[in-house]
């Protein structure tokens, strides 16, 4: 199969990432190690479901999963949530608010984290666990629901493939929107660079970790935004609000640094005492080598 015929084409998973990727057992060596015996209902023997409960129609959701007799009743839409009886049930959280598409290296945040969304989708799929795709900015902008089927990765390749990265972030309160959703415990992983306020975020990665759901957080940043190396003055825009400030990087590097540090620190520290995976990634470092590290990792802690 070529990279044009391959879901998702080049951009996303090139044929040498799928091959690196294609080597590993998820179960033995990635994301999930030791947490899957806990989450499997019964040994795996193909796909089937049952039925949980009702809950709202969201755009996204399949149309054919409409209760039309509630909704004759209620006249709103609702959709019936189905139990499935996979591996896992993860939820690819990616921010796209307009500082994620920043970027002084060859991908933007915004694309470096599509690309870690694409990878783990195609790694958990393969293993046959269910996998969904949440898409945000300061609104939900796209959610695809879990499904353990092949034909899924293709539909969230091509949810991938068309985001961008636009509008200001409400990171928290999309969180917590998601943590009220999740009904049945599995597996968060968020991408984004954590711009929002600090406190909130972790009350909402709380929120998760209540209803006993793993939360994986990938920080994403550029390496500018890490050290601030710039060396000559100029005007600096935020991307979400568009204000903008004249600077001299030279007189405020060493402050801006020791802030960045503590800022990350403090992430790291908190997200341990509450049992949340953080994990700090370089737009710097290739996300198909950042990603087999981390999961190298993971597989040798236990």
């Amino acid at each position: 199969m070529s990279d044009q015929d391959r879901p998702g084409g080049p951009a996303l998973l090139s044929a040498a990432t799928i091959a690196r990727l294609g080597a590993m057992d998820v179960r033995a060596r990635a994301v999930v190690e030791g947490f899957v015996a806990g989450l499997h209902k019964s040994p795996y023997k193909g796909f089937s479901v049952e039925f949980a409960e009702h809950r709202q129609y969201i755009p996204g959701d399949p149309i054919k999963n409409i209760d039309w007799k509630v909704y004759g009743k209620s006249d709103r839409f609702y959709v019936k949530e189905f139990e499935e009886e996979t591996n896992l049930r993860a939820y690819l959280v990616l921010d796209g608010s307009a500082s994620m598409g920043y970027s002084t290296q060859e991908v933007s945040k915004f694309d470096y984290g599509r690309y870690l969304s694409a990878a783990l989708a195609y790694l958990m799929l393969r293993q046959q666990d269910s996998v969904g795709l949440l898409l945000f900015d300061r609104e939900i902008r796209r959610f695809v629901p879990p499904r353990s089927v092949g034909k899924h990765l293709r539909v969230i390749l091509t949810e991938l493939e068309h985001a961008r990265a636009a509008e200001e972030t409400r990171l928290a309160e999309t969180l917590h929107r998601l943590a009220d959703r999740v009904k049945r415990r599995g597996l968060v992983i968020l991408m984004s660079d954590l711009f929002d306020d600090q406190d909130e975020v972790l009350l909402a990665l709380r929120h998760f970790r209540h209803k006993r759901n793993e939360v994986i957080v990938f920080h994403i940043l550029d390496e500018a935004e890490r050290r601030f190396g710039f060396q000559r003055e100029a005007i600096f825009r935020d991307l979400e609000t568009d204000e903008e400030m004249l600077v001299r990087p030279w007189e405020i590097q060493r402050e801006y640094r020791k802030s960045v540090d503590e800022w990350t620190d403090r992430y790291r520290r908190r997200c341990r005492e509450i049992g949340v995976d953080y994990v700090p990634m370089n737009t710097e470092t290739p996300f198909d080598t950042a990603l087999l590290a981390y999961l190298d990792k993971r597989r040798r802690v236990g």
